[in-house]
């Protein structure tokens, strides 16, 4: 190969790079010497950012498209070699291209336990689990604070500080918020989507995106779960109280008959006996409000003279004085009240007397 053909060779025409992995977020394009014609393309696909450095220094940054790489669209490359406008002559830079599709389904958990103050069981430590997915966003400010002159750049590289962000924005939102951890356990909804708003501001400034971040499962000390557990049954109880003594009253005593040996006859006869009074007390107290009766009407007897009202014992008309003997008087046939002989609607309920 004759030196024309090898310099030949050492000059780019066409810069493009595809993502043959999942995880890659930085590939520096490989130069090995070579150097870039004016007039060569540059292939910059969807999901993608080129940029160019020079001397050390950021210089021009590409979005997705074909770019025909002129001194017009090299501004700043242009100004750091301090190339004339008419400038033709190849040139050497490094050029990275960055990722800026999503990477998803990151998992993320808690190492150590979160402590919390509840208003209800006062000081608890809990730990929670689940995923999170994050773009770059600014590929210039990505390169600057993550990257620095690596060659290649994977999500395993900054997967682990990114979860530290996540536990410790979890903690301050918890401890801000002052949430319940029952309020926490029916809202995950809610309380992912003010994790994710807080936490970008900080994953804004290292380039990042956090795109998603979902709380698969929170989980609390066995002491606590017991806890939520019996405030629940009681919950559902609570509107039926007596037919939850009832319940626990013959479990009682169906435990009692199953342990003769405990306690000693004297013992289980003695409870049995107090819980038989129990379930009477509250099998007597559900009747007597099931059967209480309403106002009770007191009995009249009317004179046959005037109609008016008299007690049933009465021997004359307290209105007109005549004499009321013991004859049957006419009762109303649809209240069965007593009726005067004159009446012609029952006084009681208003019925027309025939």
């Amino acid at each position: 190969m004759g030196l024309f053909s090898w310099f030949k060779s050492q000059l780019l025409k066409n810069i493009d790079w595809t993502d043959p992995s999942q995880n890659t977020m930085v590939y520096k394009f490989p130069m090995e010497g070579r150097e870039i014609m004016i007039g060569s393309k540059l292939t910059v696909r969807e999901s993608q950012v080129a940029i160019f450095m020079v001397k050390g220094k950021i210089a021009d940054v590409f979005t997705p498209g074909i770019h025909t790489l002129i001194v017009n669209n090299l501004p700043i490359l242009s100004s750091i070699l301090a190339w004339p406008r008419g400038f033709k002559s190849p040139f050497t830079a490094d050029v990275f291209f960055v990722n800026t599709k999503q990477f998803t389904n990151q998992k993320w958990g808690t190492t150590n336990p979160i402590v919390m103050r509840d208003k209800d069981f006062g000081s608890i430590r809990i730990k929670g689990y689940g995923s999170f997915a994050f773009r770059v966003k600014d590929a210039k400010v990505f390169l600057q604070e993550v990257f620095g002159t690596n060659s290649l750049y994977t999500t395993e590289s900054i997967v682990s500080y990114l979860k530290s962000m996540l536990v410790s924005g979890i903690s301050d939102t918890i401890a801000e918020s002052k949430i319940s951890a029952l309020d926490l356990a029916c809202n995950l909804m809610e309380f992912n989507k003010i994790v994710r708003d807080k936490l970008n501001e900080q994953f804004g400034s290292i380039g990042l995106e956090l795109t998603n971040f979902v709380v698969e499962n929170i989980s609390f000390p066995e002491q606590v779960e017991k806890a939520i557990d019996t405030q629940s049954s009681m919950g559902v109880m609570k509107n039926n109280m007596d037919t939850y003594v009832k319940f626990k009253s013959a479990e009682a005593i169906g435990d009692f008959a199953k342990n003769q040996g405990v306690g000693g006859l004297g013992a289980q006869l003695g409870t049995g006996m107090a819980i038989g009074e129990m379930i009477k007390s509250s099998i007597s107290s559900s009747q007597k409000e099931q059967s209480a009766p309403s106002s009770p009407q007191k009995a009249v007897k009317f004179c046959p003279n005037c109609g008016a009202k008299n007690a049933k014992n009465a021997k004359f008309c307290v209105e007109c004085g005549n004499k009321l003997g013991g004859d049957v008087k006419p009762n109303c046939p649809n209240c069965g009240a007593e009726l005067s002989a004159k009446a012609k609607f029952c006084p009681e309920c208003g019925t027309k007397i025939k």
